[in-house]
């Protein structure tokens, strides 16, 4: 039997399928069925530990629910009786003391607000780009009868360290005169633009497999080097990252325009 975290070591050594995300979206997608159909099916024992789960599960759901729903209660406390010595002193007999329970749906709700807040971009909504358009088929072999080969037509970025694959393992192809290295960043409340060199692809909106490859479309959220700016925390700490988004077509244009997000 295996033995430590070799599925880890693996996934560091060898990296994901580059459908790796789709597939497990799907395989989520698919659960809600196969959890309806043992629930049709079982018999015995492992019907019963089946309902069993699925009741304890529905039961941890509903309180959540209820969770969620409550609201921000607000109240008066209760009337103080002199006669049981509480008698509250004179300068609060007029000062009214609401009693707040903050429930969780509160706590929640303003930090989905803070994360829109924090994540709205300028393009929200990007035109989606087909697999013919994004790649082009690579005929190898003696007579040119295999098709296994892709070569992405899009303006891509690698990393520094970055190694091509020995050729007949290379599946998809990103041309050296494609791939881009800086950005011109404009800062929206600055008004400047600035030549920055880009850190990462954070993502991509058209596909999960064009973030891995580091595709540059339209719409997309990359992570460029903003020190040159002089940016400082509020603690007094040099911003070292930010992200922007793309806001051109950098295969139409030849570069690469982007909108710092603050």
């Amino acid at each position: 039997m295996p033995q430590n975290e070799y599925i880890e070591k693996h996934i560091k050594q060898h990296g994901k399928r580059l459908d790796h995300d789709e597939r497990k979206r799907k395989r989520e997608a698919r659960e809600g069925h196969r959890i309806a159909k043992d629930a049709q099916n079982l018999t015995g024992h492992r019907a019963k530990m089946f309902a069993k789960k699925r009741y304890s599960e529905k039961v941890a759901m509903k309180k959540k629910i209820r969770q969620h729903e409550e609201s921000k209660v607000k109240g008066t406390p209760k009337d103080h009786n002199p006669e049981d010595g509480d008698a509250l002193p004179t300068y609060l007999l007029d000062r009214q003391q609401p009693n707040s329970a903050k429930a969780l749906s509160s706590s929640i709700k303003q930090k989905r607000l803070e994360k829109a807040d924090k994540f709205a971009v300028p393009l929200p909504r990007v035109r989606g780009i087909s697999e013919e358009e994004m790649f082009k088929v690579i005929k190898t072999g003696s007579k040119k009868t295999k098709s296994w080969k892709r070569m992405i037509t899009k303006h891509t970025f690698v990393g520094e360290g970055f190694t091509r694959r020995p050729v007949k393992l290379e599946r998809i192809i990103r041309p050296s005169a494609l791939r881009q290295k800086k950005a011109n960043v404009t800062h929206p409340e600055l008004g400047v633009t600035v030549h920055l060199p880009i850190l990462s692809v954070k993502k991509n909106p058209q596909s999960p497999m064009y973030t891995q490859l580091g595709v540059l479309t339209r719409g997309t959220i990359i992570e460029v080097n903003v020190s040159e700016l002089g940016l400082v925390t509020a603690g007094g700490k040099v911003v070292w990252g930010k992200f922007a988004q793309i806001t051109n077509e950098p295969d139409r244009d030849g570069c690469v325009n982007a909108v710092l997000l603050v």
